[in-house]
């Protein structure tokens, strides 16, 4: 099942959760955390849900179940194990265009919940679209243990200077090239080892060091080798991925051209070599990180030299990244 991935605010916003049991208490202090505003049905409540509900976090929903209820909220979600009204209520959520969740039950749910793994702000989530679910939460166990806490930390950070940094950076290609030095310098490392105050000095200072020079523009070359995704390198991935523009070879696989960042400019690279070069300095000479995806072998060994040579006479650097 193909899935649209969603991060939704709701902040301030009616969410029902039908059911009043473990599962629905779980699906509910997840709700609360986002700050929505939790609607409960259910024939019972637990003691945390009880409690919950006497501190005034949710509110109470009696009597039989009324499908106008689904109204006046934004998402459904349904914690219980009667087949029969969830199917109902799938149905009639259907028909009022509500995204409902029935809990463990992927065909009557129009939104799924993600395995998440949690570095506030920072939120990375994972689903199989209902077909592993156990699969996605051994993921999420993985993430655990390689994302560092201070990656919430580094998140927070770049907000609280989120204006000063589109300010002194309005364009898009200048602040993507000074998040990524500081994404790989001294600031994600002091934030590491615990030194959140030297950290923000470090990026508070990186910002008044910038300059509104021109970009200066770069090609890296990948060669993609037999065309099996899992071959290419974590640099060649990581260069994939901070790629303005991605040129490809017509041999070069699709899966292989998808694992770039999704908003770089793509454009297959002509077959003739003069218009190969013009292709590059014209995209490369605006400034831009320019990626050509080769089929064939991995490049190990340095880019060739005459085409180092004609990029370094117009400013443009060039390594193979493969």
């Amino acid at each position: 099942m193909a899935l649209y991935p969603l991060f939704a605010n709701l902040s301030g916003r009616e969410v029902l959760v039908v059911g009043g049991g473990e599962v629905a208490t779980r699906k509910i202090e997840a709700l609360l955390d986002a700050d929505a505003h939790v609607l409960v049905h259910a024939h019972a409540l637990d003691d945390t849900l009880s409690q919950w509900l006497q501190q005034g976090r949710l509110q109470r929903l009696y009597g039989d179940f009324d499908p106008d209820w689904l109204e006046r909220v934004w998402l459904v979600v349904a914690a219980t194990d009667d087949r029969a009204f969830n199917a109902r209520l799938a149905d009639e959520a259907q028909r009022r265009r509500r995204l409902v969740n029935i809990v463990d039950d992927a065909e009557l749910s129009s939104f799924h919940v993600p395995a998440v793994v949690a570095r506030a702000p920072l939120q990375v989530a994972i689903s199989s679209g209902g077909a592993a679910p156990m699969l996605a939460r051994r993921l999420r166990e993985q993430l655990e243990a390689q994302l560092d806490d201070s990656l919430g930390k580094l998140a927070a950070l770049f907000a609280r200077h989120r204006g000063t940094i589109r300010a002194r950076l309005p364009q898009l290609a200048q602040r993507r090239q000074w998040f990524d030095t500081m994404l790989d310098g001294a600031v994600a490392e002091l934030l590491r080892t615990g030194q959140d105050a030297a950290a923000e000095a470090t990026l508070v200072a990186a910002l008044h060091q910038v300059t509104q020079a021109p970009l200066r523009g770069r090609v890296s070359l990948i060669g993609c080798d037999d065309g099996d995704p899992g071959r290419l390198t974590l640099r060649a991935l990581r260069t994939m991925n901070q790629a303005d523009v991605l040129l490809y070879d017509a041999e070069v696989a699709a899966t292989v051209q998808a694992l770039a960042r999704r908003d770089a400019e793509r454009l297959p690279m002509p077959p003739a070599p003069a218009a190969r070069q013009a292709l590059l300095l014209l995209h490369a000479g605006a400034g831009r990180h320019v990626v050509w995806l080769q089929a064939g072998v991995a490049l190990r060994t340095p880019p060739p030299v005459a085409l180092v040579a004609e990029l370094a006479a117009h400013d443009i650097a060039c390594d193979a990244a493969g």
